[in-house]
């Protein structure tokens, strides 16, 4: 079974996304994606959704 973990940060920087992905890889998550939300103010984004999955054991459908 896939798991999904989605962290959500304000601070959209190198820095902050790098610990962010290193934190979560660390503890056995697999890098997705990043998805960004703008701002209509700024050329910036506003926000950063920053996606993992890993593969656990679960039920089986048979």
């Amino acid at each position: 079974m896939i798991r999904y973990k989605i962290v959500e940060t304000s601070v959209v920087s190198d820095d902050v996304l790098e610990t962010l992905v290193n934190e979560w890889v660390g503890q056995g998550w697999q890098f997705d994606r990043i998805q960004f939300a703008m701002s209509e103010a700024s050329k910036r984004p506003a926000m950063a959704f920053v996606f993992f999955v890993r593969e656990e054991a679960g039920p089986r459908r048979d």
